[in-house]
């Protein structure tokens, strides 16, 4: 499938010359700065130097005195108090930020995470139920709660009290909690509204430390879950997130928590520093893997171990639980690739939705966003599970998935999301339907080019520009992730030195030059089918990202190729 180029433009060329005096940068880092809403040299030097002096107050957000003046009654009137998350990386790493911190100073503290299955997503009346019988007065919700007016009320009912710690956005009501902590909620001014759930647990113990007087370096140490939890999630890597991020890193780089450097044992670049890119492909899987396979509550186990030894027998059972999902991953992936490619009219449709009743419900969302990225086309994977048929959804990029599914709402028991994915469940007979509904929906709201993949393009660049100087720089724009993507540059009319070779199975291993100027080594994944293009001599553009190899202690810059024309 080809993909679509498009050139970003500078959005203030004025600002971006500015940028280039002040700073003595390349004009092309430059305007880097300026479509990243950098604006004036202040922000310039808060974006290349990250300060976690710059994180806000966390009184800031609204309810955030009343969850610490209630969480301290709990802890002098000596109450149980239950912290309960959602089952994914970001819920569980934020319980276990949350009970980490204060099991220091309350002893009867417990936390505990849904089953995926038995109790589904948020807070579930099993888990209240759970609470009223163990005798918890006090229950802090964390990644979930923002919507639970009905599980809210029925814990009143049995003299329960709810703080929650939510970033998800809210409906028109909140729930009749003691606290309610989310950004997104209309009538709060905290400045910076994309924190992970995680970041929301780190504020809240931010919060009671600065309360209490007591060092402020005690929540830090829990940084490099907050990474973990922005990373996995999929959060902007912007504002306050990147600054939590950009230290996350260098905490789960140099002095992880005992349960992460247990993942990073098992990880294939334990002796190479750990990006986003990295926890989103090495650690959030396995993580995830546990509430997916089995139970949640055995990543918050990990997560919570005060010794490397409990570490490591925590992660050698989620390490298998994640080699299950990946034999389950890869084996529902091909049955619904066969499906698909057995049936002409699926394949040339404009949506995938794809059905087999024994599909394992923890995965089908992973073989969703497969299903997508391999026809970039909006897709549903359906499962049948406790007598009704449960799915996952994906989107491509500019198509709002939940608008298309809410034209299907009359097909469905239930649906919720987000414009990219979103879960949904409805009758076995509706399924014909919702698939005929579904694709005639989105035919008719879907624009062309959203069903073709496109490089988002930072600038052209000659390869004579590409130096230590540029390189040295271009990573002071790091961590990448959301909003801050790892910058593509473009090179036209480039040659091949000497010959491609295809290695790895389909990988291209080349070096090239341009105008007979400088040459670079080049890695191109995936691919090896220009190999033969390119040996026929003919000038070619490339897409591509600029990297460090290193290799025996030595350290060349690299191009990684994404994609090729010519």
């Amino acid at each position: 499938m080809q993909k679509r180029w498009a050139i970003a433009s500078c959005h203030d060329p004025l600002t971006s010359q500015r940028h280039q005096a002040e700073l003595g940068i390349h004009t092309v880092l430059a305007d880097m700065l300026v479509n990243r809403g950098i604006s004036n040299f202040g922000e310039a030097r808060g974006f290349f130097r990250p300060d976690l002096s710059a994180l806000h107050d966390p009184f800031l957000m609204r309810d955030m005195s009343k969850a610490i003046a209630r969480i301290e009654q709990a802890i002098g009137n000596n109450e149980k108090v239950l912290i309960y998350g959602d089952y994914d990386v970001d819920g569980t790493t934020a319980v276990a930020v949350v009970y980490n911190f204060f099991r220091q100073f309350h002893s009867r503290l417990e936390y505990y995470l849904p089953d995926r299955y038995a109790e589904g997503y948020g807070i579930s009346r099993q888990g209240i139920d759970y609470a009223a019988e163990h005798d918890f007065s006090l229950i802090i919700a964390l990644d979930c709660g923002i919507k639970a007016l009905d599980k809210v009320a029925y814990a009143r009912e049995k003299q329960i009290d709810f703080i929650i710690g939510d970033h998800h956005l809210p409906g028109e009501e909140l729930p009749d909690a003691v606290a309610v902590l989310d950004p997104k909620r209309a009538d709060c001014s905290y400045p910076y509204k994309e924190l992970s759930g995680c970041g929301i647990g780190f504020k809240m113990v931010q919060a009671f430390i600065l309360k209490n007087g007591m060092d402020i370096q005690l929540c830090y140490q829990y940084l490099d879950l907050v990474a973990v939890s922005i990373a996995s999630d999929i959060v902007p890597i912007t504002g306050e997130n990147r600054i939590l991020t950009y230290y996350g890193l260098q905490k789960l780089n140099n002095n992880p928590c005992c349960g992460l450097q247990s993942l990073i044992d098992l990880s294939n670049n334990r002796n190479s520093s750990f990006t986003v890119n990295d926890i989103v492909f090495q650690i959030g899987p396995r993580i995830n893997a546990a509430g997916r396979i089995d139970h949640a509550k055995d990543a918050v186990q990990l997560l919570t171990a005060k010794s490397l030894q409990d570490a490591a027998r925590f992660s050698s059972s989620i390490d298998v639980q994640n080699s299950q999902r990946k034999d389950f991953d890869l084996r529902i992936t091909e049955e619904a690739l066969a499906i698909i490619d057995s049936d002409e009219m699926l394949r040339n449709r404009m949506t995938t939705v794809v059905f087999k009743p024994d599909w394992h419900k923890g995965v089908i969302g992973i073989v969703a966003s497969r299903l997508t990225e391999r026809y970039y086309r909006p897709t549903v994977v359906l499962t049948q599970t406790n007598g009704h048929v449960a799915g996952s959804a994906r989107s491509v990029v500019g198509y709002d998935l939940y608008e298309a599914l809410r034209e299907c709402s009359d097909l469905l028991d239930q649906f919720g999301g987000h414009k990219y994915a979103a879960g949904l469940t409805m009758p076995l007979e509706n399924i014909p339907l919702f698939q005929e509904r579904f694709e005639d929906v989105v035919s008719a709201s879907i624009l062309p080019h959203m069903l073709q993949r496109e490089f988002t393009i930072e600038a052209e660049l000659k390869l004579t520009d590409i130096n230590a100087k540029f390189f040295r720089i271009l990573r002071q724009f790091e961590p990448f992730g959301p909003q801050n993507e790892a910058p593509l540059f473009l090179s036209r009319q480039v040659q091949a030195c000497g010959g491609a070779a295809v290695v790895g199975g389909n990988h291209l291993k080349l070096a090239i030059t341009q105008a007979g100027n400088v040459s670079f080594e080049c890695i191109g994944f995936g691919l090896g089918a220009y190999a033969d293009l390119i040996n026929a001599g003919k000038p070619f553009d490339v897409c591509y990202t600029v990297d460090e190899n290193i290799w025996r202690d030595k350290r060349n810059l690299q191009l990684n190729l994404k994609d090729i024309r010519i």
